[in-house]
């Protein structure tokens, strides 16, 4: 996000439209005023990523994002630019405040050509303006053309407001979308450049408020939030001088069938290192020695299924419960669950427990579900591909199913109580790798414990978790393993 002050939230499109007009009406704005400030704000990001000796294309549609691209075509050239501009569809068909763009455009002595079949060797970059927010069906073939012409020449690419062919609501192509480097978005960012395949498409996002967000936002409700380091240190506070090790939780967390040792093991690590006073693990019996040999300060047990009142003990014991790294589906596993799955502390389900949860749905507001997209599609009873094309709707959907607090993993992770929805911007392709999401879990279970509430405790958690892989990522995001993001994690939990 650029340095022009942003507050985090998120609308979607309709919103956008329906609250700027309200805006210009109210500060008595000409919309074209709107349309100079927006291509302005783009000019400007243009000014600071090229040089004047740039030859630049800009690619204009039919709508008001076409309006926006004349403008920003028309400062460039007067800036001394060299400037050419592609018109998709008849630019005499232009009309309201586009027109009127076009036509500034003409009396700068700009050209309006058609898109040709190749764009030019000497483009140095493009700005792209061809279709906005407002786009509801699939990008109609001519345009798609010309995006996949723009993607496959791999030059650097400025969006106006949002990428062409991106859904602003949901972040999934339409058939086909620009790869931008950088994306300027106006008045309100759009909550579909946050999440889902938005990262494959957007660059680097820069907020636009043309002077209204502040008055824009006090007419629309945000629809969700972007997570931000401010809102994770008012979470955790210093720890008083005399704290001893019960005031910051008795976590337990239970799974690691055979063969699967080593999700509970790194649940538990993470769980430690973020902070959990106690920490002990309920584990097939064969699994013990290696998880105190490699971390002592890990309270290892094993069970077997006649052995129900160390369940009941374990329990009564822990603040917080961790349940499903490892799992398995198996006669232990399922014997396991159906204890502990009842319980009436606050406690986190994940993995295996929730494939285990799908089988016997239930509705509960003490727990925290963190699904990725496979795991949420068999929740719902639906396709991974459905959850993924509209995952704000998808985690919503969790949530009214089975209660409490939904994490609804992958690119742009979402956090959803039933009232409010988060998105962490932060995080890279290195988590894509075992083990990850063992380790969200443990340091959710740990932010639990530590008296943190469901919702407060997913969205630092998850903050926490992919702050610390893009840490990682430093030296590389190939090779990443979910065990390194531990010294970062104690980093990150102690906020300076």
């Amino acid at each position: 996000m650029s340095a022009e002050y942003w507050s985090g939230k998120l609308y979607r499109a309709e919103q956008v439209r329906r609250g700027e007009q309200q805006v210009a009406a109210q500060q008595q704005l000409d919309m074209y005023q709107l349309m100079e400030r927006a291509g302005t704000a783009v000019f400007r990001v243009l000014e600071q990523e090229f040089s004047r000796q740039h030859h630049v294309l800009v690619c204009c549609g039919g709508g008001n994002n076409g309006g926006d691209g004349y403008v920003v075509a028309r400062l460039a050239r007067e800036a001394g630019y060299q400037v050419t501009l592609w018109q998709q569809g008849d630019a005499v068909t232009l009309k309201g405040d586009a027109a009127k763009a076009r036509d500034a455009w003409l009396a700068a002595e700009g050209q309006i050509l058609p898109p040709g079949q190749a764009i030019p060797a000497s483009i140095e970059v493009v700005v792209d303006a061809l279709l906005g927010t407002g786009l509801s069906g699939q990008v109609r073939a001519e345009t798609q053309r010309l995006i996949v012409m723009i993607n496959r020449i791999a030059l650097p690419v400025i969006a106006v407001d949002i990428p062409s062919g991106l859904c602003a609501d949901t972040g999934r192509p339409l058939g086909q979308a620009v790869k931008a480097q950088v994306t300027v978005t106006f008045i309100g960012s759009k909550q579909g450049l946050w999440t889902a395949q938005a990262a494959n498409y957007v660059g680097r996002v820069q907020f636009a408020g043309l002077e209204v967000a502040d008055a824009f936002e006090q007419i629309e409700s945000p629809s969700a939030f972007v997570s931000q380091v401010s809102d994770i240190a008012c979470c955790l506070p210093p720890r008083q001088r005399d704290a001893h090790k019960g005031d910051h939780g008795r976590i337990l967390l239970a799974g690691g069938d055979h063969g699967m040792g080593g999700a509970i093991r790194m649940a538990a690590e993470a769980a430690a290192r973020a902070g959990a006073g106690l920490t002990a693990v309920l584990t097939q019996p064969d699994n013990v020695l290696a998880i105190v040999a490699a971390r002592p300060e890990i309270m290892a047990r094993g069970w077997l299924d006649s052995e129900r009142s160390v369940l009941a003990l374990r329990l009564l014991w822990a603040d917080v419960l961790v349940l499903g790294p490892g799992l398995g589906q198996s006669a232990w596993s399922r014997a396991l669950y159906d204890v502990l799955a009842q319980t009436e502390k606050r406690h986190v389900v994940d993995a295996d427990g929730l494939n285990l949860l799908a089988h016997s749905p239930d509705y509960k507001n003490n727990r925290i579900i963190t699904p990725h997209p496979g795991e949420a599609a068999t929740l719902l009873a639906c396709s991974v591909t459905e959850v993924e094309a509209d995952r704000f709707y998808a985690a919503r959907t969790l949530q009214q199913k089975y209660g409490g607090v939904v994490v609804l993993k992958g690119a742009g992770t979402l956090v959803d109580d039933g009232t409010q929805c988060w998105v962490c911007a932060a995080g890279n392709p290195g988590m894509a790798t075992g083990g990850m999401g063992d380790v969200l879990s443990g340091i959710i279970g740990a932010l639990l414990g530590q008296g943190l509430s469901l919702a407060a405790a997913a969205r630092c958690g998850v903050w926490i978790h992919s702050t610390a892989a893009d840490r990682c990522a430093a030296e590389g995001e190939r090779g990443m393993l979910a065990s390194d993001l531990f010294p970062h994690i104690r980093q990150l939990v102690n906020p300076r």
